[in-house]
């Protein structure tokens, strides 16, 4: 029987994720598992408890939203160690692109019982931002203006305030000059935003990426054009289906190391908690990951 240690994110939702663990633990315990869990203080904090805990031999479950699953996913990435969400944050894309059951009964199964899936990860670079690997996606831009603002946000929870924050990031947004280099070969762009993408969502529940695999071993490039505003607000309502991609305004490519440069300090994140600014480069691991999914 698998033994868990489960890393959580307090403030993820408020008290969502005790919430949500209470839940699935009693459902683990009932079924003979271990579980013991860990509050973590801060996301360097909940990295350091995930990789001890791996080498002592448990599944780690990081608890809340997408921010502590890169971080614990990305701190385990290469290690070996077994790894499983229990989604209770604002976002939760990188549970949504792994179709983990909602329910706690459904997930507790998954936990217990499948088998580990090996998924790839993204290593992240940058001149003023520490190495770091995260799962779902690096996005230069628009967006990450955006999530900026969301996580700011004290009056709006989970979809609205990445729709708020977006409309107020597209408002004040002049597009920016890139030069995107994908596996060696170089493309000029000039538009809102710049996203290379392991999993399809994003701003929780927008499929940026339509055809992102998180087992392919490529990133998908989604590079989104200048445009009038009014184009892009409607191109935003778009993202729920992936409809975007089939517009002229959007341009995907595919490859396994992208670097993205622009012609001012454009911002950059990833995973919804890297607050940076260009350049960056973004480098897939292909199967670095043991998920339970």
């Amino acid at each position: 029987m698998r033994q868990f240690t489960a890393v959580v994110n307090p403030t993820a939702g408020g008290s969502a994720g005790a919430a949500a663990l209470l839940r699935v633990g009693r459902l683990l315990r009932e079924a003979g598992a271990g579980l013991e869990t860990e509050y973590s203080r801060s996301l360097a904090h909940a990295q350091d408890l995930a990789r001890r805990a791996g080498e002592r031999g448990r599944v780690v479950l990081a608890v809340g939203g997408d921010g502590i699953a890169g971080g614990v996913g990305g701190a385990l990435s290469g290690t070996g160690t077994l790894f499983g969400l229990v989604p209770a944050g604002r976002g939760n894309d990188f549970a949504r692109a792994l179709a983990l059951p909602a329910d706690p009964a459904g997930l507790a199964a998954v936990l217990l019982h499948n088998a580990p899936r090996r998924v790839d990860t993204i290593e992240v670079e940058s001149a003023v931002h520490a190495r770091t690997v995260v799962l779902g996606s690096v996005y230069a831009g628009v967006d990450a203006l955006a999530n900026r603002h969301a996580n700011r946000s004290r009056l709006l929870r989970g979809a609205a305030s990445y729709y708020a924050g977006g409309l107020r990031a597209v408002a004040t947004w002049r597009a920016a000059s890139y030069r995107v280099t994908v596996d060696g070969e170089e493309h000029l762009h000039r538009g809102y935003t710049v996203v290379a993408a392991n999993s399809a969502y994003y701003g929780s529940g927008r499929m940026i990426a339509p055809g992102a695999r998180v087992d392919d071993g490529l990133l998908d490039v989604v590079l989104i054009r200048a445009a009038p505003r009014r184009m892009f607000f409607t191109l935003m309502n778009e993202l729920k289906s992936g409809g975007h991609v089939d517009r002229p305004e959007v341009r995907v490519l595919r490859g396994r190391e992208i670097r993205v440069e622009a012609d001012r300090a454009v911002p950059y994140g990833a995973d919804g908690e890297v607050d940076a600014v260009l350049p960056v480069t973004a480098r897939v691991l292909p199967g670095a990951l043991d998920v339970l999914c």
